[in-house]
């Protein structure tokens, strides 16, 4: 047996078969570590992902569970504004419902109009094979309905008669070939046909499917003013405007506070702080302002924590910064009510919204459409109240926002 010049320790000669043995074992310590190692890389990645999952999942079931308990609260309190909330949540939902269906009414019309130019491109063409095939039929027609054999009869030379053979032919496949295209392009016309009735039928549904949805929302339209003469009747009855407000402001504050302690559990992550973006951040929408922070309201018992936008119904609501649903819901004196938390201890705030765009829970970036400007809350015209807040305390938002909007 060879020696292999390689020593153990204490110089013993190493031979070949245990080197062997050796090497043989050590790839196996690879094979059974390095599998397990693997898999727990792909476990720990696993865990990670449903850890990030569940992080969400229980951000929405703690914050359901408060405004729950909240609403609870609220109807107890004061039985019309729960009657508000229920109708203006209905008109949101109507008003979304509105948007599909009219979204696909376009849809539907660009594809009736894409089918109507198939349609006229194979009207076209089928006229255009008609008549090559009209005119073939009317030549065929006066040479006799035999030119094949009056072409052999009439044809001394063979060389030119075996020519006029391949060209016949070539002109017999042409006319063939004109039938088939004719023949085609009436299925296809056909069938262009009955797609266009489909979507005519399909636009005549959904036409009737949204004046009903539109029916339904004047009629919960009416329902909100006559339930907001009363509340205003109430209100102006007890002089209770400014305990409303008050009220209000309370439910607000005790709402972010107790978002707050949640979310503290689950911080949001971002590339650059929010504290980082004083004044470099653009505006929710693009209005006029009709009442500004620190401005006194209510007979000047109270100010406002933000601003309010006079701006046009359905108008797109968007986020300031970085940051994460925290709210997504409706709320007495707010109306539809979103709060983006941003990151240590900000919030941005946007109420008397029409539409919620997004659910709590879900990561937003700047300029991304988190709702539509509505009237919900109460409100007698549509407008956007916009707050930013440290924690509970609300902040002038013009240290934050750019200057470009009008006055």
């Amino acid at each position: 047996m060879l020696s292999i010049p390689l020593k153990r320790a204490g110089n013993t000669p190493l031979n070949a078969l245990h080197y062997v043995e050796m090497i043989i074992l050590v790839i196996l310590f690879f094979i059974f570590t390095a599998t397990p190692l693997f898999a727990y890389a792909q476990d720990s990645q696993e865990e990670l992902i449903q850890s990030k999952e569940y992080e969400l999942q229980e951000v929405r079931k703690r914050i359901n569970s408060l405004k729950n308990s909240m609403d609870r609260a609220t109807d107890e309190q004061e039985k019309l504004i729960g009657e508000l909330k229920e109708i203006e949540l209905g008109l949101s939902e109507r008003r979304i419902k509105i948007n599909e269906i009219e979204a696909k009414q376009r849809s539907a019309e660009q594809k009736k109009q894409a089918l109507n130019a198939d349609l006229a491109d194979s009207k076209a063409y089928f006229n255009d094979e008609s008549n090559k095939l009209a005119l073939q039929l009317r030549a065929a027609y006066i040479s006799g309905s035999q030119e094949k054999i009056k072409l052999l009869l009439n044809q001394r030379d063979p060389a030119m008669l075996g020519r006029l053979m391949v060209y016949y032919q070539y002109f017999n496949d042409y006319r063939i070939a004109n039938i088939s295209n004719v023949v085609n392009e009436i299925k296809k016309i056909n069938e262009l046909n009955h797609k266009i009735e489909n979507e005519e039928k399909n636009l005549l549904n959904l036409a009737n499917y949204l004046q009903i949805e539109i029916d339904e929302l004047n009629l919960s339209s009416n329902k909100r003013e006559k339930l907001l003469i009363n509340i205003d009747k109430r209100l102006a009855k007890e002089g209770l405007q400014v305990n409303q407000l008050l009220s209000q402001e309370r439910s607000l504050e005790k709402l972010i506070s107790d978002i707050s302690n949640i979310l503290s559990d689950f911080p949001v992550s971002s590339e650059t702080s929010f504290l980082n973006s004083g004044g470099r951040l653009d505006w929710p929408v693009d209005g006029k302002v009709i009442h500004d922070f620190g401005h006194p309201r209510a007979g000047g018992k109270i100010n406002w924590n933000g601003v309010v936008f006079a701006v046009p119904r359905g108008t797109a609501v968007r986020a300031i910064y970085y940051g994460r649903i925290a709210f997504a819901d409706w709320l007495t004196g707010m109306g539809l009510l979103v709060i983006v938390d941003h990151g240590d201890g900000y919030m941005s705030l946007y109420a008397h919204n029409e539409t919620i765009l997004k659910n709590t829970g879900d990561r937003v970036s700047p300029g991304d459409v988190i709702a539509t400007v509505g009237d919900s809350g109460g409100q007698q015209q549509s407008s956007l109240y916009f707050e930013i807040r440290k924690g509970a305390k609300p902040i002038n938002p013009r240290d934050w926002v750019t200057e470009n909007y009008n006055r």
